[in-house]
């Protein structure tokens, strides 16, 4: 996988699942995107990574102590984690940044990382996700790696949570 002088994209080690839960958190609760705070019923959902794990390909930045930096999930035509993906498309999901690293570029490793495994999948034309409206750093870097905005995927998971996607075909 990708490699930086100060991290390192790599698949997640099952010993790593409830670091990276807790980072996931975190992160969503730092940048204020968990509306209940930890009460917030996807709190749980952020945290159980071997769930994810279990039916999705997950990645971390690991940094060159081995801390994890970050992490996000990629999922693939018929995995129960791809809300928005119809056939052809992979997922990208909970990509996250531990706030002491933001700046560092791992978000956008991270989610190139994704669209170059799901590059390499027989059969994937595209990659799509959902972001926060509110999201704007993460919309940015999806920008720059040429995700285009994909308004008629949009939805309202829970009422006060509107979610904007975005899709890059290839």
């Amino acid at each position: 996988m990708a490699t930086d002088s100060a991290y390192q994209i790599r698949p997640i080690l099952p010993a790593e699942h409830d670091a990276l839960g807790d980072l996931t958190v975190r992160s969503y609760l730092d940048g204020g995107f968990l509306l209940g705070g930890l009460d917030d019923p996807y709190t749980s959902r952020l945290r159980d990574v071997a769930h994810r794990a279990a039916s999705a390909h997950v990645l971390v930045a690991a940094g060159a102590d081995g801390a994890l930096l970050g992490g996000v999930t990629l999922a693939f035509p018929g995995s129960p984690l791809a809300e928005l993906g119809g056939p052809g498309e992979a997922e990208i999901r909970m990509l996250a940044v531990d706030p002491a690293a933001h700046g560092r570029g791992v978000g956008s490793a991270l989610a190139a990382a994704c669209v170059e495994r799901a590059r390499s999948e027989p059969g994937i034309k595209r990659v799509v996700l959902c972001s926060q409206e509110t999201m704007g750093t993460a919309h940015r870097i999806y920008v720059r790696l040429g995700f285009e905005r994909a308004p008629e995927l949009d939805w309202s998971p829970v009422p006060g949570v509107d979610l904007l996607a975005f899709g890059l075909g290839f």
